[in-house]
């Protein structure tokens, strides 16, 4: 596969453009900055930051096995797959593939960059459809998204399908693994060397508990993020998430601590659910939250909310009706949920 062939002439063709602190790649220490225009005095935030998060992607590289050079970082996931789509879908002309139910933004995304959506719909165990996902491709299928862990559901998708996806489906396919560090299963990141035409998005926003900063990470071939990196927004991630970024990945050890703590509270939580006599299935999962199927979700949700909590009501998705999505709380909010849902078998 040669990945040149599925970019868009006009990004090939892009002169990028070049911002101060990227022209400068000398040592920074007692140099005097008078080339960006900024505000000289200091407070702190008062310099661009750095335009490729160097540190930020040095303690990633560690954390994750995964050379900074295959990296790209960005205002949360969502820019990271808005790029995505810019740099390998023309307008109007090319379209993506879907597999409902699953995470809502790819299709947003698609309609804002003017991109045609294919949908093919997970099989009754929320598993990709191999060769209905391949006949629904076309030439102009660019990009391919399997989100694994998958949300709504929770469950890891089968390797051997995302395998044979990778090697047969002939445009880019993209793995979204929010969820990654739920789950015990090895991240794709892994086998980018394999499979030139894969990208891997990862976020901080879940395990590590910092959604509030949007910090979204991509990892690629060096060819594809070199493609990507043409087309960033010069300061795309701020000097005060990068900061907070880097504080977070030195402690390692709370990360771990805190996933420990969500996956036995997700045992827990699913051990209750199943005396709870109207949830008829709940569903496996590997990432932090659990979709069941209830008698009304609409009238458990409304319920809920009466009672203080707020939940996810998924019952519009594919293959999802009367499903209601619990993330998984503190282990006092979990007992608070548990509570308030044996409650209501009466009612």
């Amino acid at each position: 596969m040669n990945i040149q062939d599925l970019i868009r002439p006009t990004i090939k063709a892009l002169k990028p453009y070049s911002s101060a602190r990227d022209e400068f790649q000398g040592n920074s220490d007692a140099m005097v900055f008078l080339d960006a225009n900024e505000n000289p005095y200091e407070n702190g935030v008062n310099r661009y930051p750095d335009p490729q998060q160097r540190s930020v992607k040095s303690l990633l590289s560690e954390i994750k096995n995964v050379p900074t050079k295959n990296m790209l970082l960005g205002n949360g996931s969502d820019e990271v797959l808005d790029l995505i789509f810019r740099a390998f879908c023309e307008p109007n002309e090319d379209n993506i593939i879907t597999l409902p139910p699953t995470y809502g933004m790819y299709s947003v995304l698609a309609n804002i960059n003017a991109v045609a959506i294919k949908e093919v719909q997970l099989d009754a165990e929320f598993q990709p459809k191999v060769d209905a996902i391949l006949n629904a491709a076309d030439a102009h299928s660019k990009l391919l998204f399997i989100c694994s862990p998958n949300n709504p559901t929770g469950n890891s998708f089968a390797s051997e399908a995302i395998s044979n996806l990778l090697k047969s489906f002939k445009g880019i396919v993209v793995i979204d693994e929010a969820y990654i560090d739920f789950s015990n299963e090895e991240s794709w990141a892994s086998r980018l060397l394999e499979f030139p035409n894969l990208i891997v998005t990862q976020t901080l926003s879940k395990a590590y508990g910092l959604a509030g900063i949007r910090l979204g990470l991509c990892f690629a071939s060096e060819e594809i993020i070199s493609v990507l990196n043409r087309i960033k927004p010069p300061y795309n991630v701020n000097e005060l998430t990068q900061l907070k970024a880097i504080e977070q990945l030195q402690n390692k050890a709370l990360t771990d601590k805190q996933v420990s703590v969500i996956l036995e509270e997700r045992d827990l939580l699913v051990a209750s659910l199943k005396t709870v006599d109207y949830v008829s299935e709940i569903y496996p999962s590997d990432a932090n939250f659990v979709l069941a199927k209830v008698d009304d979700a609409t009238k458990r949700y409304n319920q809920l909310i009466e009672k203080g909590i707020v939940i996810r009501n998924r019952t519009t998705q594919p293959g999802c009706e009367n499903t209601l999505r619990f993330t998984v709380g503190t282990p006092e909010e979990n007992k608070k949920l548990i509570e308030e849902l044996k409650s209501l078998s009466t009612l």
